[in-house]
């Protein structure tokens, strides 16, 4: 389906991963904004990667790269964000033990690198 060319954003996107390092879990939300060339696909896929990512162990900012690049590869969008917003049970169950304390990350290619497209991406993605 195409024939659209404004942005595309899927929120809240709940995940479970694994931290690398210290094997316990990482609980959070991704958000994922995309704008579309002449491929639009079903936002169900989306959340799809987000998921396929989370079953690894990794760390967050890996993550958040490993999204956006298979985003870009696959769907050729004019550009792609992922914001990723985590507390990593590592921080609350040992170490520090802070608990409530969240991780943000984010990895954004093409033209939403772009400050104003930029901008409107994120605003979209945490103010809705």
């Amino acid at each position: 389906v195409g024939g659209y060319d404004e942005l595309v954003v899927l929120k809240d996107i709940r995940f479970v991963s694994f931290c690398e390092h210290h094997m316990l879990p990482v609980v959070g939300r991704a958000h994922v904004a995309y704008l579309p060339t002449d491929r639009v696909v079903g936002i169900s896929k989306l959340a799809r990667v987000v998921q396929g990512f989370a079953k690894r162990l990794q760390i967050q900012e890996k993550m958040t790269s490993d999204i956006a690049k298979a985003i870009q590869e696959v769907l050729r969008p004019q550009g792609v964000g992922v914001v990723i917003e985590a507390e990593h049970l590592c921080m609350t169950m040992r170490g520090v033990r802070k608990p409530g304390a969240r991780t943000v990350t984010s990895a954004v290619r093409g033209q939403l690198r772009d400050p104003s497209t930029r901008s409107e991406a994120m605003s979209l993605i945490m103010h809705g």
